[in-house]
């Protein structure tokens, strides 16, 4: 079932778009996270409103909500116009509930899928994102932002310890409460027949406790802060995180593209991932104990179809166990 409304206000226009699906056959098909009985659990759907002139003055609005059958996202972003060569702002709001399979997941299947190891993650942010005007190849965003996190079991209970015991927050509470800095830099490279990218990171969350007392304490983290390696968008092959989860992280991808038709590309592409040892460094040592390897290969191939109706993608990976995954991907549909 799904509904569109479009509600001009002055000038301004508001986008509604509302898109609910009932999963009626999902109980036989996939285990549910929480058993709560109420036929919501088993809904999934999505809402978007855009304002593109709040208060006359150009000023972007954008609240969106979405939910699957075991996450959910709320996020507000408001943006005020500014010259394009300085940094963009963007005031940002986000609750989002999901399984944290990054770096509490069990590698299955030969490390291609990775599976629940019964921790959720319940996060909420509020804070600043910067970008910098991009260059040809650059580009570069900082962010700044308190967060609330706190671990839940599968029932929805709040945990402190996962199933070996071992502590999933920082402050060993059943929440952490932080300011997190992050900084990503990335270098593209393009033409008509290869892409090459290459993306670092760097973040610091500053505890904030209980009793509001500051401190730099440099190098403390909760293990679900740790940089997940493995998966689509990251080492095609493995599943999310089952490469590793560490301290650090350097991950390359390269692509080469050649036609094939008009409206047809074949691609080839190699994937490598790394934690760079810093895996014994994340407290409790999740991925020593889930057996992840610490670094992987994906390579594989790949077909690019390009529509007047959008890009669909296909890639064909296989990872260094021999196991082979197939991706499917539609982007740039025409509305």
């Amino acid at each position: 079932m799904g509904a569109q409304k479009s509600i001009h206000a002055g000038k301004a226009k508001i986008d509604v778009n509302v898109d609910f699906t009932h999963k009626i056959c999902a109980s036989m098909m996939l285990p549910s996270l929480r058993n709560t009985g109420s036929p919501l659990s088993l809904v999934i759907g999505s809402l978007c409103i855009k304002h593109p002139n709040l208060f006359g003055g150009s000023e972007k609005l954008d609240v969106s909500w979405d939910k699957g059958l075991y996450d959910s996202n709320i996020l507000v972003a408001y943006r005020r116009p500014r010259p394009q060569w300085v940094a963009q702002q963007c005031f940002v709001m986000q609750h989002s509930l999901s399984p944290e399979i990054g770096v509490h997941g069990i590698p299955v299947d030969n490390f291609s899928r990775s599976g629940s190891g019964g921790v959720n993650l319940s996060r909420f942010s509020v804070g600043l994102d910067l970008n910098e005007p991009a260059s040809s190849k650059w580009s570069s965003t900082t962010s700044v932002k308190f967060e609330n996190v706190r671990l839940l079991s599968d029932d929805g209970r709040s945990i402190t310890r996962d199933l070996d015991g071992f502590p999933v927050t920082c402050s060993g509470n059943a929440h952490d409460s932080m300011v997190v800095l992050k900084q990503e830099s990335q270098y593209a490279k393009a033409n008509e027949h290869s892409f090459s990218r290459f993306t670092m990171q760097i973040e610091q969350g500053i505890p904030v406790l209980s009793n509001l007392t500051g401190g730099s304490i440099v190098g403390d983290m909760a293990p679900y802060q740790a940089f997940a390696i493995g998966g689509l968008g990251s080492v095609r092959g493995y599943g999310e995180g089952a490469v590793g989860s560490g301290r650090s992280c350097l991950v390359a991808n390269t692509e080469v593209t050649f036609p094939l038709s008009k409206m047809l590309e074949g691609s080839v592409f190699l994937d490598c991932g790394t934690d760079l040892g810093s895996g014994r460094l994340v407290p409790g040592n999740p991925a020593m104990r889930q057996g992840k390897p610490g670094s992987g290969v994906g390579f594989g191939y790949g077909l690019r179809f390009k529509s007047p109706l959008g890009h669909f993608q296909v890639d064909y990976a296989i990872n260094a166990f021999q196991q082979k995954t197939l991706y499917f991907g539609v982007t740039n549909l025409a509305s």
